[in-house]
């Protein structure tokens, strides 16, 4: 029986710090490792630098999915999805992190911290987490996502 525990990359802002921190909390109370990109205080800085580092975490195969957010998620998203690796997606309700996972295989999670509360967070957390990718027809679209990259 392998009791390896997945590790999930989480990364923020300023301001998606205390929503990353809660975040990181509902991961290790529903048994997963954690890999924190940064940042690690409430102070000012850019979110890309944080983007980039979970990013890279994805595209070196150090984590299968993270939970990124930074004040309105747009940046964060922006951002990771430079990366060829990387399909974040910006999900402000259950319905659409359900979703974008069924549909379209999103391996990192985006959330607006400044615009979202802890509730709605946590029910798109265990919406991630818990619906795998449908397949089927989808796989050709996610396949040509990355054409231009």
């Amino acid at each position: 029986m392998n009791n390896t525990k997945e590790l999930i990359g989480v990364a923020s802002d300023h301001a998606g710090f205390a929503m990353k921190e809660f975040v990181k909390r509902l991961l290790a109370a529903r048994g997963f490792e954690v890999l924190d990109c940064g940042t690690f205080s409430e102070d000012s800085c850019d979110y890309p630098d944080f983007a980039h580092a979970l990013a890279e975490a994805v595209e070196g195969d150090k984590v299968k999915r993270g939970v990124g957010v930074c004040g309105s998620g747009e940046g964060m998203t922006m951002t990771l999805n430079k990366h060829k690796a990387v399909r974040a997606a910006l999900v402000w309700q259950p319905e659409i992190a359900h979703m974008t996972r069924l549909h379209n295989d999103a391996n990192v999670l985006v959330l607006p911290g400044r615009y979202m509360d802890e509730s709605t967070a946590e029910a798109c957390l265990d919406q991630f987490l818990n619906t795998a990718f449908e397949g089927g027809r989808h796989v050709r679209r996610i396949e040509k996502m990355t054409a231009c990259l």
